[in-house]
């Protein structure tokens, strides 16, 4: 299917609907999310905690490439093509690892953690080893999370970097560890994986751990920015009041989005009680019962920022029916499991609740491969969230596919 059938698609698709079938399932527009979405835009790719000391290192697969990020002496963590400049094998095949230098395993071209070329066996004198480094990725860490564009000009980060700052940095994301992490498969489309999150109209029929403590309220977790929720911007004028940002903030193209938001009754954390997870708080948040800093940026990451733990969700799609989806619970660097937190316990609620999702985005993906299957109306109240990044993904990928000129015409 050419890319002017996926524009068409792109076109049919009624307001406050879902999306054509194809546009779920269709390998080409598979590869038009790909190319237009997903190797443009800024991607997170690891928590800045994954990379805690000189040469540590992660590998990631976004569509065809393969990306090593690798945290230099000097602290910066960098990305490059994990693809050697002799013949092109990888330089890395584990997921992560230590290394003093990156050395292709082919032929032992041996690369400095910055990129450089440092050596490279009989090559003859007229080879120039500034000429043949790896070759770079843009790569950004904001607040404890690292990003990398893999397009050659990358789209100005400069506006979340200011936003992140106000909302994240009370969390201290520098002096926090992994605890855990966990990926699983799901067998549905990634667009799927994000609307599931972007909505909880399912929860309470679907996630009885999470809605211990997790507030199914549309005005609060929807697209609304909490205010209409007396609950919730009583929480938003508490946080604020105390130096702690809470407000509803999003971009300018709903790309990404900041908001606080309150746990239920006296809960202060993803646990079964509702009680503290882990009894050393993070950075500087005033009080246990901050609630949850709700952080998406489209298209792989929401998260939740907490007074006691961070969450990072990241997605990767991998094929038109297959998503990757790695969780990471982090907590204060120097909290000690079994003193300070029980692994089990922090991690439960989650563990259950990315289950519960899975199997339904499976089971949508299933309903959707149907040829029976018509796009249907979202509820206004219950699925803004959802029609907002269904909104921005049709917005942005028409945009790339053809040009702001016809997007300006519809």
């Amino acid at each position: 299917m050419p890319h002017p059938d996926v524009l068409s698609m792109l076109l049919s698709r009624r307001a406050w609907h879902s999306l054509p079938r194809g546009l779920y399932r269709d390998a080409s527009a598979f590869a038009a999310d790909l190319a237009n979405i997903w190797y443009k835009d800024w991607i997170f790719v690891a928590a800045g905690a994954e990379l805690p000391k000189t040469g540590n290192y992660v590998t990631v697969k976004l569509g065809t490439y393969s990306v090593i990020l690798v945290r230099g002496a000097d602290g910066i963590a960098r990305a490059f093509h994990n693809s050697c400049r002799h013949r092109g094998s990888r330089i890395c095949s584990a997921e992560k690892g230590t290394a003093a230098k990156l050395v292709c395993p082919y032929h032992q071209w041996t690369y400095e953690l910055d990129g450089r070329l440092l050596w490279a066996r009989e090559m003859g004198p007229e080879f120039k080893p500034e000429a043949h480094g790896l070759g770079s990725v843009h790569c950004r860490e904001v607040q404890g999370m690292i990003y990398i564009c893999l397009d050659a000009d990358a789209p100005d980060m400069a506006p979340l970097e200011a936003e992140a700052a106000r909302y994240l940095a009370p969390h201290d994301p520098a002096n926090l560890k992994v605890a855990f992490q966990s990926k699983i498969i799901e067998s549905a489309n990634w667009k799927l994986v994000l609307e599931n999150n972007r909505e909880c109209y399912h929860c309470s029929a679907n996630h009885p751990a999470l809605c211990v403590t997790f507030p199914d309220d549309p005005n609060l977790v929807g697209a609304d920015d909490s205010s209409s929720s007396n609950f919730g911007r009583a929480h938003v004028e508490r946080c604020e009041a105390a130096g702690l940002p809470a407000k509803y903030v999003i971009a300018q193209n709903e790309q990404w989005r900041f908001v606080r938001i309150p746990f239920l009754g006296s809960g202060v954390s993803y646990t079964l009680d509702g009680k503290a997870a882990v009894t050393k708080r993070v950075g500087k948040v005033p009080f246990d019962d901050a609630g949850s800093c709700l952080f998406f940026h489209y298209p792989n990451t929401w998260n939740h920022f907490l007074s006691d733990q961070v969450l990072t969700f990241r997605v990767m799609p991998i094929g038109p029916e297959e998503t990757e989806v790695t969780t990471t619970w982090l907590v204060h660097k120097d909290a000690v499991e079994g003193v300070d937190y029980d692994l089990k316990r922090l991690t439960e609620v989650w563990t259950d609740t990315n289950d519960e999702d899975r199997r339904i985005v499976e089971e949508n993906q299933k309903g959707i491969n149907s040829p029976a299957y018509l796009p249907g109306p979202y509820s206004q109240v219950q699925e803004g969230g959802v029609n907002q990044f269904v909104d921005w993904y049709c917005r942005t990928l028409q945009d790339r596919l053809v040009g702001r000129n016809l997007a300006a015409a519809e």
